[in-house]
């Protein structure tokens, strides 16, 4: 949720972050009229209050003369006052469902369009020239029945389509990955948590991920809980409700845990393999700062994901994201796209969001500071997604006898190995 002033102060602005994200901009237009509706009704409910209260003051020491007219005010007032905070609770009800559909407005140079827009920003590291190597590249999915790491299969049997199972080295290069992300993010300050994976419907929608993204969301509707599809929801809402001591931000937290996603309107693609499932683990960076920290904030998350990519030795690009590709929350993205050998392409592995004081504020979030209560701006950076992690490293890193390299960074997690399958 934005600044509620800034519908007063900054409509234009709104009508162009709208149209910029290819959204319709006269969503502000209902916004601004039901900002005035609803400053109308407060205006109109505190007048009469005031005289209730005065007439009510005045009623004990009113002259016998004077008692009856002043009563009869009482009870019009008491009725009047009583319609007046109905017609403020309808307006403020109004304002309030109009702005949960406002999106985060983007910041002005992020670039226009949608998913073929997006900007590439840098390109670290060569893919490798397997022609030149004489033998064709294998994809995760053969390299995974080869080494034992993956059944897809009896995942689609316990669970249906788009399940699997890490069995072997597959279970152990997950575990590997993890202990590597983790022991990164300790090392750069993050605090480790392990938060739940099971939220309400207050975490989902303070986050932002019950508006465009609600169908993408499993819910259970006996418990009125949600899966979460990322840590974010559950680290965002940690400190909800709540005023932070502005002195001690940042606060860095780092979560682990299971991921749940519908993938609703992605039929048809990319159905063979683990690189779009219904579940997979996840490694994220979280971080709550002060709105001007924000941008330097975010730039160390992107950086931080770098450096895990380089360490697995992954050729990658970065990529600044669309405005019309952007979630509801963010104002500003940056995906990490790792080179996929089976598919010949770049494919996005992680991702970083700034996303301004919109969380925060939909969350009642704030922090003391030495001129008074304000805002804080949260962020998120995924470090590892586990499946498309280990896709990238299987196929990046596979020799000609079908066996897997291992990156140096990974060897002290799998006991010091340094060919998977050999």
């Amino acid at each position: 949720m934005i600044d509620p002033k800034l519908i007063r102060t900054e409509p234009e602005r709104l009508r162009q972050a709208q149209i910029r994200r290819g959204e319709d901009p006269a969503l502000i237009d209902q916004l601004v009229e039901a900002d005035e509706a609803r400053r109308t009704a407060i205006g109109c409910f505190e007048s009469l209050r005031a005289r209730q209260k005065e007439v009510g003051k005045a009623v004990p020491k009113a002259s016998p003369e004077d008692k009856p007219g002043l009563l009869a005010e009482a009870k019009a007032l008491s009725a009047q006052v009583k319609e007046a905070e109905g017609g403020l609770a309808v307006a403020e009800e109004r304002f309030t469902e109009l702005m949960k559909l406002l999106p985060n407005p983007v910041f002005d140079d992020v670039p226009e369009g949608g998913e073929d827009d997006f900007v590439i920003v840098e390109t670290v590291g060569t893919p490798r020239d397997f022609a030149a190597e004489g033998f064709a590249p294998r994809d995760h999915e053969e390299l995974g029945k080869l080494l034992g790491a993956i059944d897809i299969e009896r995942g689609v049997k316990i669970s249906g389509s788009r399940f699997y199972v890490l069995t072997g080295v597959g279970a152990q290069l997950e575990l590997a990955l993890t202990q590597l992300a983790m022991a990164k993010a300790l090392e750069w300050g993050f605090t480790p948590i392990l938060p739940p994976a099971l939220v309400k419907p207050s975490a989902m929608e303070g986050t932002g991920f019950l508006g465009q993204a609600a169908q993408d969301v499993y819910y259970l509707p006996a418990d009125d809980l949600y899966l979460v599809g990322t840590s974010e929801v559950a680290l965002a809402a940690f400190h909800s409700g709540e005023i932070l001591d502005g002195a001690a931000l940042p606060f860095h937290y780092v979560g682990y845990s299971p991921c749940f996603r519908r993938e609703a309107g992605s039929y048809g693609k990319d159905t063979a393999g683990i690189f779009r499932v219904h579940w997979f683990d996840k490694v994220e960076m979280f971080v709550y700062c002060t709105p001007e920290t924000a941008h330097a904030e975010h730039q160390k998350l992107l950086a931080f994901e770098k450096d895990f990519l380089e360490a697995l030795e992954l050729p990658y690009q970065v990529l600044e994201v669309a405005a019309g590709d952007l979630g509801l929350s963010a104002a500003r993205k940056y995906d990490c796209y790792a080179w996929f050998p089976g598919q010949g392409k770049y494919r996005e592995v992680t991702s970083t969001s700034n996303c301004t004081e919109f969380q925060s504020r939909r969350l009642g979030i704030r922090a003391r500071y030495a001129d008074g209560v304000g805002p804080v701006a949260t962020l998120n950076g995924t470090l590892c997604a586990m499946t498309r992690t280990i896709i990238a490293v299987l196929e990046n890193h596979q020799q000609a006898d079908g066996t897997v390299r291992v990156p140096v960074a990974l060897r002290p997690y799998l006991g010091g190995k340094a060919v998977l399958g050999a």
